[in-house]
């Protein structure tokens, strides 16, 4: 048997190794290698492999006494400041830029490596580490640090990173609210401390002689008599200025208001502020219930206080009012004003019992801010699995609750939140509930891939994209939805350059869509569902994944998907994907055009819309060319002896620009609306009359592809390309095609 033969039966046996495996999961150990042990990663991914060595947004340092939306700042961000203002320009500048990107690498690489603290630390560590013997290199990196604006601490894109940060944040929302309720609580207790003072001081007991000495107080007390001047002002004082029942009301608002715990008074020894952190949806909601008599109370004594601050207090209405005032007179804005509860519910407590209320704690407004991590993002679609206590698959969780309304939503990556902090700032800060969905990477990564990588990785393949819905932005998804940061959101995949050497170890380049297969590559949970074909074994059947989903079934049933891998010495590889894999990846991909459509992107309502204008237009230009065309036919033709007798107009003549239908092209002159495409594209074939109207100057000034390019472009259809001169010109049948509609 010739080698031919041998090579055509080993091709046609690995075909067919890989559609079993591709149908059903099995795989023969002879044509097909697992991947489980072979540390492939994406093809895409292999230049990340030392992220340390890369200048990227992580670590973050987060901020102390963080301003806005500033609560977090990158390490290049942080760096780039100080430079910007110590650097100077020429050599010296260089040099100080040097050092201090030096430290910058030095510092993310211990941090990569696990190193905690604060950025004033782990600075002091580096600089020591980098300077080693010279003196002169610590002292301008010590330097450096020392002029550093902000401090925190830093902290690298891990799984506890999205908690800390959303925490950090929400520490700094809550401590400007605390400052502005401190603000406005004080102001409440100068004001009916000032009322219930005056009137002391006209009273009786304000005017009797020991009274008089403590209000006059310090050196010249001694200067008074104060037995003679009490018996003076004391003529007629009642003894108390003040109603029994305002004085009840007043000192009741005050008892309140200096007793309150939600924003206690840092400066009172015997304060004790309220925790407002929980781990569970359960105890928030428990705490909230037990305290929001207490916030009933506080609010009143406000709203009365206010009323006497101000003079305002009828006793004939408000005492009715504030006698019924309970939890349900509370309004959006005075809910607001109190702290907002924060839960962080830690990873696989998903499904536990004490956060099933999540869904009904958002949709009640509950004033809380709820982060949930999702870790498993590849969905089992048998029934009796994979049911949350949430109602729902954690990781389509968002997309549930912003079907509710009333909320601000925001789902991201951990890769992507330091680039929403100004949405996360909003959504911490918006009076109703927010929800905070997190993909943090995945807890089983394959080929030692960091949790930035594998979380950035679901981004781009669209298995959990970024997208925020605030409800208070507007009246329409156009104004409340946004898909945030997504890598080409107007296509179904990211698509980049894979570049590589073939086997003759020349460039080459490659054009790769990142799929939800790609990103279930990364975790080893899902190995199963892959198989590496070694090199010898490619062929024509194996498809690229993204390009078999958009096949017909029956092609598609013919070929074999496969993505890109590398292995640890970056060779490039093929793996085939099982069709269990791929559906899930049509799933990926369905629910990524349900989002792009929220985001008005691809929206099938609108192209609908257009397609029904399009079809009406062409139809009204169609009824207007069938009216030209009979009112052409009916216009009785000349005798033949006067036709005779008439030289025929020149092409040239703009008398004979416009004229009923034949093979000659023609202009509708008179509808002409001087849009200057048609002598944009040739002015010497076009060109306008007296009335800024176009007419067929010279016809062999151009060509028959001009001409219905022109007719193609016309705003109104009024260039009628006619049949063409030349019978040789190139692309007639293409052309001829095209100029039916203005025919």
């Amino acid at each position: 048997m010739d080698k031919d033969k041998v090579s055509a039966m080993d091709m046609a046996a690995s075909y067919q190794d890989q559609v079993l495996f591709h149908m059903t999961g099995t795989r023969s150990e002879a044509q097909l290698d697992p991947i489980d042990t072979a540390g492939l990663r994406p093809a895409l991914l292999a230049s990340l492999r030392d992220l340390p060595k890369l200048r990227y947004e992580f670590p973050l340092v987060l901020v102390e006494q963080a301003v806005g939306s500033e609560f977090a700042l990158s390490l290049g961000a942080v760096v780039d400041r100080l430079l910007a203002e110590l650097a100077p320009r020429g050599i010296e500048g260089e040099r100080l830029r040097r050092h201090v990107l030096r430290l910058e690498r030095e510092v993310r690489g211990r941090v990569a490596d696990g190193a905690k603290g604060a950025l004033s630390e782990l600075w002091e560590q580096a600089a020591k580490r980098i300077a080693g013997n010279n003196a002169e290199v610590e002292d301008v990196l010590r330097h450096a640090g020392a002029s550093l604006k902000i401090d925190g601490a830093v902290v690298d894109c891990d799984f506890a990173m999205p908690a800390r940060l959303l925490m950090h944040a929400w520490r700094s929302t809550q401590a400007d609210k605390s400052r502005r309720f401190r603000a406005e609580i004080d102001r409440l207790v100068r004001k009916l401390t000032d009322i219930l003072r005056a009137a002391y001081a006209r009273s009786e007991a304000g005017q009797r002689p020991e009274a008089l000495r403590a209000a006059v107080g310090g050196f010249d007390a001694d200067a008074f008599d104060f037995s003679v001047m009490s018996k003076l002002v004391s003529r007629n004082a009642p003894r108390d200025e003040l109603p029994r029942a305002r004085r009840q009301r007043i000192e009741w608002a005050l008892s309140i208001l200096r007793a309150q715990a939600f924003f206690p008074d840092v400066h009172a020894a015997s304060s004790a502020a309220l925790e407002f952190c929980y781990d569970n949806c359960a105890a928030a909601i428990d705490a909230y219930r037990a305290r929001l008599p207490a916030m009933v109370q506080l609010v009143k004594a406000m709203a009365i206080a206010e009323l006497e601050g101000a003079g305002r207090y009828v006793e004939a209405k408000d005492d009715a009012f504030f006698a019924r005032f309970d939890g349900h007179a509370l309004t959006a804005s005075e809910l607001a004003a109190f702290p907002d509860y924060l839960v962080c519910v830690p990873p696989g407590r998903n499904d536990a019992a004490e956060n099933a209320g999540l869904l009904d704690m958002l949709s009640a407004g509950m004033p809380v801010k709820v982060l949930v991590l999702v870790e498993d993002l590849f969905e089992d679609t048998s029934i009796g699995t994979g049911h949350f206590a949430f109602g729902v698959r954690s990781a389509r969780l968002a997309t549930t609750a912003m079907g509710l309304g009333g909320m601000f939503v925001l789902q991201s990556t951990s890769s992507n939140l330091y680039a929403l902090r100004e949405r996360i700032a909003r959504g911490l800060t918006c009076r109703g509930p927010a929800l905070f969905t997190v993909f943090a990477g995945t807890p089983h990564p394959a080929a030692g891939l960091p949790p930035y990588l594998t979380a950035a990785s679901a981004m781009d393949s669209r298995a959990f994209p970024a997208f925020t819905y605030d409800a208070s932005a507007g009246e329409n998804w156009a104004a409340r939805f946004s898909l945030e940061n997504n890598p080409e959101a107007e296509a179904d995949w990211r698509v980049d350059a894979l570049e590589y050497a073939d086997e003759a170890l020349q460039r080459a380049t490659e054009k790769a869509a990142f799929t939800f297969a790609d990103f279930a590559m990364c975790d080893t949970r899902y190995a199963e569902h892959f198989a590496r074909v070694p090199r010898d074994r490619w062929n024509a059947a194996m498809i690229h994944a993204g390009d078999w989903l958009q096949l017909p079934e029956r092609d598609a049933a013919q070929r074999v998907p496969y993505v890109l891998a590398v292995d640890a010495d970056d060779r490039l590889q093929r793996v085939v994907v099982d069709a269990r894999l791929m559906a899930a990846v049509r799933r990926c991909l369905l629910l990524w055009h349900r989002l792009q459509e929220h985001g008005g992107v691809h929206d099938s309502h609108a192209e609908r819309l257009l397609a029904k204008e399009k079809a009406a237009w062409e139809a009204q230009k169609q009824r207007e060319l069938d009216a030209l065309r009979a009112a052409a036919a009916a216009v009785a033709p000349a005798p033949a002896v006067a036709e005779a007798a008439t030289p025929a107009a020149p092409a040239t003549v703009e008398a004979a620009a416009e004229k009923p239908p034949s093979d000659d092209p023609w202009v509708e002159t008179s509808r002409c609306p001087s849009c200057g495409e048609c002598t944009t594209i040739n002015d010497r074939m076009f060109a306008y009359n007296d009335n800024k109207q176009a007419y067929i100057r010279d016809l062999s000034a151009g060509t028959y592809r001009q001409l219905v390019e022109a007719a193609e472009s016309c705003q109104v259809a009024i260039i009628h390309p006619g049949k063409p001169r030349d019978p040789n010109e190139p692309g007639l049948a293409e052309l001829l095609e095209r100029a039916k509609p203005f025919l």
